[in-house]
């Protein structure tokens, strides 16, 4: 992955796809006054640097049976084992998200399960027998996310840079 120096219509786009990531790159191009083709390559240099890392369809966990979200802390006997233990942890598909962290905790996780008695099951049976993890302690049981969306810093920055073109 090479660096690439993100400009005003990188930005543009990258606002516009993260409202939408199904948004014709025509529409894409039309909003931005550049050619289809302009668009495509921008978008595929994003994609190739890494800035741009997918696209997804978001499935309401709810709908389709797991209704609990928990959020656990995780303390490893050993911070050597983080590798070992991420590898691990991305094994149990019930686990979105993982983080290293600061503090108390060597990482977070984000975990969702049918229900209490599921993630019981999953804490147990899954998460403290891999080896690495000293203890666990789930934080938070989500009671409904209220929102989720991409950061959009993009459109308070372009807004901003629009104010500053017209000052200068």
């Amino acid at each position: 992955m090479g660096t690439h120096q993100i400009d005003r219509l990188d930005k543009k786009i990258l606002q516009l796809i993260s409202q939408d990531a199904r948004i014709p790159f025509l529409e894409v191009a039309r909003e931005c006054n550049v050619s289809g083709a302009a668009i495509h390559q921008r978008i595929q240099k994003l994609r190739n640097t890494g800035i741009i890392k997918g696209s997804e369809f978001v499935i309401d966990t709810y709908k389709v049976g797991f209704q609990t979200c928990a959020y656990i802390g995780i303390t490893l006997s050993d911070v050597k084992s983080f590798p070992a233990v991420v590898e691990e942890l991305k094994k149990i598909p019930e686990i979105v998200e993982c983080h290293y962290a600061t503090g108390k905790y060597s990482m977070f996780v984000k975990i969702y399960a049918k229900d209490n008695r599921h993630l019981l099951q999953i804490i147990l049976d899954k998460m403290t027998p891999i080896k690495g993890i000293a203890h666990t302690e789930t934080f938070q049981i989500s009671l409904d996310e209220v929102f989720h969306r991409q950061l959009s810093v993009f459109e308070i920055e372009a807004s901003h840079e629009i104010i500053e073109d017209d000052v200068e």
